[in-house]
């Protein structure tokens, strides 16, 4: 289901945290860090930048990870990235160790772009059709990319719904221009 070097490490989180009854946990610190990356840049930063050695990326996430509250679990899995030097793949295996958890219980994971933040009314309309849809729970992975104009693209394993507006005014341009 997960493929590459972001899905063998979040594989191998997701069998762990099972192991220690902290999946639950684990996907919460998870999610914490998956928002906290969205927000700064400084962060972004300490995970990609080859500028630091192991010993400094490490302490720098540790010192993230304490001041999140993170979960023990999560926390000594982000030192075997560090020590690793894979913590640049951490976006790849937060998204991987949803799908994992979604599928554990389940449900489908929905990558939701949007031009704006949905909020939560909003949010529970796309599960609600997609539930319809797919005949499955489904949990959401939501994104704001103002590019995309309006609208909605949604991605539910290889399918693509794209609403947006964006892409409706691409093909009227293009549409324009054969006639």
């Amino acid at each position: 289901m997960v493929h590459g070097l972001g899905g063998r490490y979040a594989s191998a989180l997701f069998d762990l945290a099972r192991e220690q009854n902290a999946a639950d946990a684990v996907e919460t610190s998870l999610a914490k860090l998956r928002e906290a990356l969205d927000e700064s840049a400084d962060l972004r930063t300490l995970i990609t930048s080859p500028v630091l050695g192991r010993e400094q990326a490490a302490k720098g996430m540790m010192a993230v990870a304490e001041r999140m509250q993170l979960d023990p679990v999560t926390m000594k899995f982000l030192g075997v990235l560090s020590k690793n030097r894979r913590l640049s793949a951490l976006p790849v295996i937060v998204r991987n160790y949803r799908q994992l958890a979604a599928n554990a219980r389940g449900e489908i994971t929905a990558d939701v772009t949007s031009a704006h933040e949905l909020s939560e009314d909003q949010k529970g309309a796309v599960k609600t059709v997609l539930r319809a849809r797919f005949h499955r729970d489904v949990a959401l992975n939501t994104k704001v990319d103002p590019s995309i104009l309006g609208g909605l693209i949604v991605q539910v394993g290889s399918r693509l719904i794209d609403s947006s507006l964006k892409t409706k005014l691409d093909n009227i341009g293009r549409a324009m221009k054969g006639a």
